[in-house]
């Protein structure tokens, strides 16, 4: 009769717990997709597609209407940048690419350090993005920031890496952020392999360009793009994490990843609801079997202990 009943404890409890489970299955769902829609995501400013530019915004416009075609992003995911390109950093030295391309991804941030509203707004973003990651520039990735502007030179690049790197304020950033600037072919060999077109407006004496920043490889290959002037931290993470093929990040990064997709139209990451359901349930499943093998275990103990053993089967006769 006790052995009966404790069996039928057993049963009661381990449907309590299924039971329970399955809403905490649905609650974990339900935190994810709240989780999806309360992260920021990135804004594209009005008037020239993905990217947008300021110049390019008029009031009564429509939305679509952008006087500039020939300024805006391409997508050129995959598209291996030339690492062999030289440039000339903050300091005055010459380097090429590939010093900042080996072991972590990169951030790449096209800027002209004389812009007067734009480029100055992307970086703004970028640094607000960047204080708010555990991950630091210069441990688990690098950040590059190109002037597309030919005529800057290294104090000009110098004079803007010193406001961004007080403002991001990390130990040791100043390894991990460079400011370069570099001659008309070397931008252009960069700009265009990532997409990146832009112009100069003689009647505004401004370049008129796209607005975002783009995540790179380690091996220097076109990954992610990130458009506006804010970019959610979670995207921003989650293509670091997914660029570097899993070798920053944690055991919840590559579960969110299971999770979240790149639409890469959209340069953001979306929720896809059917992986949520299957993380979910896989959760409950291995959660209610852990809990019956830790409850079977523990009623062996007491059978054994108590020098019981439990019956299988009564007999007849």
């Amino acid at each position: 009769m006790r052995d009966q009943n404790d069996r039928t404890d057993l049963v009661c409890r381990v449907k309590s717990l299924a039971a329970s489970l399955s809403k905490v299955g649905f609650t974990v769902a339900m935190a994810l997709l709240l989780f999806s829609f309360s992260a920021t995501s990135a804004s594209a400013i009005p008037g020239a597609g993905p990217g947008g530019n300021l110049l390019s915004f008029e009031p009564g416009r429509p939305a679509s209407y952008n006087p500039f075609p020939d300024v805006g992003f391409d997508q050129r995911l995959g598209e291996q940048v030339p690492l062999n390109l030289t440039f000339t950093d903050e300091t005055g030295k010459a380097v090429q690419l590939k010093e900042y391309f080996r072991e972590k991804p990169v951030i790449l941030s096209l800027a002209y350090y004389d812009c007067p509203m734009l480029c100055t707004l992307v970086l703004n973003g970028l640094v607000r993005t960047l204080r708010t990651l555990s991950f630091s520039a210069g441990n688990e990735f690098n950040v590059i920031t190109v002037s597309f502007d030919a005529r800057e030179k290294p104090p000009q690049a110098a004079e803007k890496g010193k406001t961004y790197l007080q403002a991001y304020s990390r130990p040791g950033a100043e390894k991990g952020w460079h400011f370069l600037t570099g001659d008309e072919e070397s931008i252009q060999k960069l700009t265009r392999t990532v997409g990146f077109r832009f112009k100069y407006d003689q009647a505004s004496q401004q370049f008129a360009h796209a607005s975002g920043i783009i995540v790179l490889t380690p091996e220097g290959k076109v990954s992610h793009y990130f458009y506006g002037i804010e970019y959610a931290p979670r995207d921003v993470r989650l293509g670091l994490v997914e660029a570097s093929a899993g070798k920053i990040g944690s055991a919840v990064d590559q579960i969110l990843l299971l999770c979240f997709h790149y639409d890469p139209k959209a340069g953001k990451y979306g929720l896809v609801i059917i992986r949520v359901v299957q993380v979910s349930g896989l959760l409950t499943m291995l959660a209610l079997g852990s809990y019956i093998f830790i409850m079977l275990r523990r009623e062996r103990k007491q059978w054994t202990g108590s020098g019981e053993m439990p019956v299988l089967a009564s007999r007849k006769g």
